[in-house]
């Protein structure tokens, strides 16, 4: 009678292919989120701009119908009306990233507000609104 013995077991090769194969998986999942991740911040600036449109137009119907005067149209403030005395929007947004190249900028020389966000994901790259009146 034959004695012959069977060694059970993966071959080198084969624990190299599943590893190869695990790495791809995980590339691929990593892309995938990060693009998701950038998609996010891109739904959340949008929503901030129309807060921020918004909150230009209440001020509009609040303060006398008059939009409010801008110092700096890199930054935008909150914005406080004299008669009735109330306060628009006390917080403005900020951006996600909270980066200097990705801040919601106002353009006045539109008229008469024009308030733009620059986007991570899509093109084109500026996401912009304008107020009504």
């Amino acid at each position: 009678m034959l004695n012959i013995s069977v060694k059970k077991g993966f071959t080198l090769l084969e624990l190299l292919v599943v590893i190869g194969i695990i790495a791809i998986l995980v590339a691929l999942g990593t892309a995938s989120y990060s693009t998701a991740q950038k998609k996010a911040r891109d739904a959340k600036r949008k929503g901030d701009v129309r807060s921020i449109i918004n909150a230009f137009e209440q001020y509009y119907a609040s303060c006398n119908y008059v939009y409010p005067s801008v110092l700096n149209t890199s930054i935008i403030t909150p914005n406080t009306c004299s008669n009735p005395n109330v306060t628009i929007m006390a917080t403005v947004p900020t951006d996600p990233l909270n980066d200097a190249s990705h801040q919601y900028t106002l353009n006045t020389t539109t008229t008469p507000y024009q308030v733009c966000a620059t986007l991570e994901a899509e093109t084109p790259n500026t996401y912009c609104m304008s107020t009504q009146q």
